[in-house]
């Protein structure tokens, strides 16, 4: 396994956040996380990225990549703003965490100006986050997440903000570029045909303290299309989904 977590709790003060949870991802996996509003998504995600121990969390468990403890810092996090600034040209700010970790500017550039073809952004390089649309300003971050070189990514509602229409294109995409580069990604979403559409597999979590629920996996071939949509397939796993949920 790839990522293995084990009893997993997270709390702050007198309140239980997360209790127990326990996951595994298999490298090269998509694996998607619903339940319900405030049970605890977004702070498993900062407790896999080491964000959670350093707000006053106290966070017990176990946090396994490739079969041991962590080293370094395996887990890209993109929140679910896109935090572009302002000022800084597309480029400078996809090279933003490079250039913090240390990194020269000049192979900072060079690393995330290779990723801007397949990302759809060639030609935008010099423009300001205000010039782009809301699917562009979202592949950017996404490209200022993975240029880093972390193992896991962690999509935290990556396209929740998006209109119907642009969403459904960037879900299109991130299938595309997931299956070209094998990233192993855990996403967050309130989305259930999203989570259908995305995954190999899905986690349901329960009311806070959140734990695993159930999971349920999607045997649908990759890669998928919108055709899929349609397919009796997907929606017996969106009922599935919904009726876990709703229980």
């Amino acid at each position: 396994m790839k990522v293995r977590v084990r009893d997993l709790a997270v709390s702050y003060g007198d309140l239980d956040v997360l209790s127990g949870m326990s996951l595994d991802v298999a490298a090269g996996e998509l694996v998607s996380i619903v339940g319900p509003s405030g049970c605890g998504k977004s702070t498993l995600f900062g407790a896999l990225a080491g964000i959670a121990g350093e707000d006053g969390a106290t966070v017990t468990g176990t946090v396994e990549v490739d079969g041991g403890p962590v080293r370094g810092a395996p887990f890209g996090l993109m929140p679910q703003q896109d935090l572009l600034f302002p000022w800084r040209t597309v480029l400078d700010n996809t090279t933003l965490g490079l250039e913090v970790a240390g990194t020269s500017r000049r192979e900072a550039r060079a690393r995330a100006q290779a990723l801007f073809e397949p990302f759809g952004l060639a030609g935008f390089e010099q423009a300001r986050p205000g010039e782009l649309s809301g699917g562009m300003r979202q592949r950017a971050a996404l490209l200022r997440t993975v240029v880093g070189g972390r193992e896991v990514l962690l999509l935290d509602e990556p396209f929740g903000a998006l209109d119907a229409l642009t969403r459904t294109a960037m879900q299109e995409w991130l299938e595309s570029v997931r299956d070209r580069y094998g990233w192993t990604t855990l996403l967050i979403t309130h989305d259930v045909r999203e989570a259908a559409f995305l995954s190999d597999r899905v986690l349901v979590l329960s009311p806070r303290p959140a734990t695993v629920r159930r999971e349920i996996a999607v045997d649908l071939p990759r890669p998928r299309t919108r055709a899929v949509l349609t397919d009796p397939r997907l929606a017996a796993v969106e009922a599935e989904l919904l009726d876990t949920l709703r229980a």
